[in-house]
């Protein structure tokens, strides 16, 4: 497949596919890439990449992009008086980024759009990752001392689910980023593997009252 032009949203997250993202959109030059989306024909997509250096917001240079992103599909949006935009947006297709345009408020990226992959046994390692999570979720409310509602696993589709856990899981960013990177589901669902034990060794290590800061999400 040939290169394409996308509009970029960098961000201090990462996006995977068949996820929903939402968006507060405040800076003008994003309230633009957002307006003229609004004002043009489906699909009405842009690409999320992750920040390697830099910030988000500010008049300061454009910031230093991993290599792997995601395309963003706008799926609801809600225009604030003041000209703040609530964007609720969808996961779509992966793509690596092969350069930068600048020449605009926003950046562009020129994008190729990467294979989706099951992999060996992505079935069988699916469900190892399930049974892992629900043990990841066990420990995560009892540190907690709530619920903590866990997030339906689609396994009859070993790809969407690896990409569900990899947003689920409480990681840093270039964990996440390393997880989206990764060439097929069935890589991914063996990282996620060990990820799963990791985290829930470390809590299974913390005492029951664990002084928090604002509320759990599984995001």
């Amino acid at each position: 497949m040939s290169a394409e032009s996308l509009p970029l949203f960098p961000l201090n997250t990462v996006l995977f596919p068949g996820v929903g993202l939402p968006l507060h959109v405040f800076e003008e030059r994003y309230r633009i890439l957002v307006a003229e989306l609004v004002e043009a024909p489906a699909p009405r997509r842009f690409g999320v990449v992750a920040i390697r250096q830099g910030l988000e917001v500010g008049e300061y240079e454009d910031p230093v992009l991993h290599d792997v992103g995601c395309v963003a599909e706008i799926r609801r949006v809600h225009k604030h008086d003041d000209g703040r935009y609530d964007v609720v947006t969808f996961g779509g297709p992966r793509f690596v980024l092969l350069g930068v345009e600048q020449g605009r408020p926003y950046l562009r990226g020129q994008v190729d759009y990467l294979p989706e992959e099951p992999g060996d046994d992505a079935a069988g390692r699916a469900a190892v990752v399930a049974t892992e999570f629900a043990a990841y979720c066990r420990a995560v409310a009892r540190v907690r001392e709530e619920e903590v509602a866990e997030p339906a696993l689609p396994l009859t589709d070993p790809v969407l689910t690896s990409y569900v856990v990899a947003a689920a899981m409480r990681l840093d960013l270039p964990e996440k980023q390393g997880l989206l990177a990764l060439p097929d589901a069935t890589a991914r669902l063996r990282v996620e593997t060990s990820l799963l034990r990791r985290e829930t060794a470390l809590l299974g290590a913390m005492p029951d009252e664990v002084p928090t800061e604002g509320p759990f999400s599984l995001n």
